[in-house]
């Protein structure tokens, strides 16, 4: 009878288990004492909800750098993670369309999604600059997450950048501009390495004088529309030109009658709306996504 009642409690732990939803998404600042280069900057975030002619919630006044977590379930966990840079001109992050909802579908397909806020260098009267403070955020928040991988169930070399429009550039320079950990770091987070394992390119501002090798440069996934801007449209078929002499695994995706700044809306039909999952079989194809 005992025997009896502990299977049957096992297999009711065990159905339960099965339907338990994603972690609630936690925020983690990057600096818990404060980002280097924000000393004194007290202001609050601001958070513009969407209106008309703008379908996308706005964050700016960033000083507190962050990175919200969408951790896939156990169940569905592969071990790869994502720093998701949301664009936006350095002026504000499309928070929500370049962010939060890629960590959302990303954690649903097994993988670890971080949705990045840094700190904007062209935001009215700001100081900050894009290849200092913005980048060195990004670089951060790849190294927490490396730092804390076996607390989250994830491969310390399976973890990789994607950055949309603006924050595609903040990718695409920390592809190229890290580092094994820093050197008599004070901090133990910075004495990690800030490489990211692979990089996703979404019609980015592509960086100039850019260096690629087959031994250094990440591998690439690159989207963009044939409408976008022809430094975009045209510039990116030409990066993954670069890369591919270079011998630098790539992969690229142009989707027809498709502009600027489409990200991910959950609830879209168009053709475009599939990249993330032309996404998820590049990073499986790549073998990023097995323990």
């Amino acid at each position: 009878m005992k025997n009896s009642l502990k299977a049957i409690l096992l297999l009711l732990s065990s159905l339960f288990a099965a339907v338990l939803p994603a972690a609630e998404p936690t925020t983690i600042l990057l600096w818990s004492n404060g980002a280097p280069g924000s000393e004194g900057r007290t202001a609050p975030e601001k958070v513009e909800p969407p209106k008309r002619g703008q379908e996308y919630i706005k964050v700016s006044s960033i000083h507190n750098p962050s990175i919200t977590a969408y951790l896939p379930t156990k169940d569905k966990a592969t071990g790869a993670a994502v720093i998701i840079c949301p664009g936006g001109g350095h002026s504000f992050l499309a928070m929500d369309i370049e962010g939060d909802n890629v960590g959302k579908w990303l954690s649903e397909h097994g993988i670890a999604g971080f949705a990045l806020k840094y700190r904007l260098a062209r935001e009215a009267n700001s100081t900050y600059k894009v290849e200092v403070h913005a980048l060195q955020d990004t670089q951060r928040a790849i190294r927490l997450v490396r730092s804390r991988a076996p607390e989250w169930g994830l491969s310390p070399n399976h973890i990789g950048v994607m950055g949309f429009s603006a924050g595609g550039q903040l990718a695409a320079l920390a592809a190229a501009r890290y580092d094994a950990g820093l050197t008599n770091a004070a901090d133990a987070i910075d004495a990690v390495s800030s490489k990211p394992d692979f990089q996703a390119l979404l019609y980015p501002a592509i960086p100039r004088d850019l260096v690629f090798t087959k031994e250094a440069t990440p591998p690439a996934f690159l989207v963009c529309g044939f409408n976008d801007r022809q430094n975009i449209s045209e510039g990116l078929p030409n990066l993954y030109l670069q890369l591919k002499k270079a011998n630098v695994q790539t992969e690229l995706h142009v989707y027809s009658d498709t502009g600027h700044g489409f990200g991910f809306r959950p609830a879209s039909q168009a053709p475009v709306a599939g990249w993330p999952a032309r996404f998820a079989e590049w990073l499986d194809h790549s073998g990023f996504l097995k323990n």
